[in-house]
């Protein structure tokens, strides 16, 4: 696709990205607004189970729809810096785009009638999204779904010529192992670089999982493990059972990003209950999300925008049950439903 963009941001605004993008046509508008939601559901359990991102699923306010759509929905990201992705999105066309171009079907009684549409789709600004989720100084953090290089065997140097030939001979065993199991390895035997730099190099391209293989390894019969997560190194049995270390390695290190990904939202999303409350956090470096009772209408959210720079991501399909006779900390009306703000890309 290639569009124009004012100012662009790598992966997340480009004039030209690629695109995934579905449309289907029903007779019914309860099938077509189904089949919408459907889709969005696939699309939260690829950023949960997948991606690793926790997402906000909901509907969109009228402001923030996709032109000629009924209903749009969306999930949200937030990242690090407590900013929010519209990651994905999946609209209710209603009959509005089939009337102007007068899409039809025929019906069992063979009369002619305009079709009920669906649009929906994810690009390459997901590839962004998890950049600005996951990774951190040191470089590169990659889902093990996602990582070109899923795990990288490193042979420890020797000077001992018989012991040095056993360790590339266990390393290239268990390359061998994996790459049956359809793990994506690569096998770094460049024995002229010190361990450090190699270590960092891979870090740095968010390899998930690094198996280091050394004459003391062998005698105990294992790998010594290190996940891009952090946290201690650990043994990887190496022989029969070392596929099945390996793969429980790496959902180890989806769900230490889950979870990481998680926490940060739940201690960057902010309850407002005071207009102040808004302003004051809107001051920090990582604003993050803004739960609000929201009472107001289209013109009230334009006007918040003006003011302050949030925009209304989404009415959260979870809805907690508002307090009678609950108001607006924004607007002063009376609220009607809970909605995420938040600064966005």
């Amino acid at each position: 696709v290639m569009r124009w963009e004012r100012r662009t941001k790598p992966f997340l605004r480009t004039s030209e990205f690629l695109w995934q993008e579905g449309h289907t046509a029903h007779a019914t508008r309860e099938e077509a607004d189904a089949q919408a939601r459907d889709v969005l559901t696939v699309y939260t359990e690829l950023a949960s189970e997948v991606l690793a991102m926790p997402t906000i699923p909901g509907r969109k306010s009228n402001n923030e729809r996709f032109a000629g759509a009924d209903e749009t929905y969306t999930i949200e990201v937030l990242t690090q810096n407590g900013m929010a992705i519209q990651a994905g999105t999946s609209h209710f066309l209603g009959q509005n785009f089939a009337k102007a171009f007068d899409v039809q079907y025929q019906t069992t009684d063979g009369s002619f009638e305009h079709v009920w549409a669906t649009s929906w789709g994810v690009s390459t600004r997901l590839i962004g999204a998890v950049i600005m989720s996951h990774s951190d100084d040191v470089g590169l953090v990659l889902p093990p779904a996602l990582a070109s290089i899923q795990v990288v065997i490193m042979p420890m140097h020797n000077k001992n010529a018989e012991k040095q030939a056993a360790v590339l001979e266990a390393a290239n065993t268990l390359r061998e192992q994996l790459q049956e199991a359809q793990i994506r390895v690569h096998l770094d035997d460049r024995l002229d670089i010190k361990p450090g730099p190699k270590y960092f190099e891979w870090e740095r391209k968010g390899v998930p999982l690094r198996l280091e293989v050394g004459p003391r390894d062998l005698e105990k019969g294992a790998a010594l493990g290190k996940m891009r997560t952090g946290g201690d190194k650990f043994p990887i049995a190496l022989g029969l059972n070392a596929v099945q270390e390996t793969k429980e390695a790496l959902e180890n290190v989806r769900q230490a990003l889950l979870q990481r990904a998680q926490d940060l939202q739940n201690s960057l999303t902010f309850r407002i209950s005071e207009r102040s409350q808004l302003d004051d956090r809107l001051k920090a470096r990582e604003p993050g999300f803004f739960s609000i009772p929201w009472g107001g209408n289209d013109e009230d959210e334009e006007k918040l925008q003006e003011e302050t720079g949030v925009t209304l991501r989404c009415y959260p399909f979870e809805q907690e049950a508002l307090l009678p006779d609950q108001k607006c900390p924004i607007t002063g009306k009376p609220s009607h439903t809970w909605a995420i703000f938040a600064k966005s890309y």
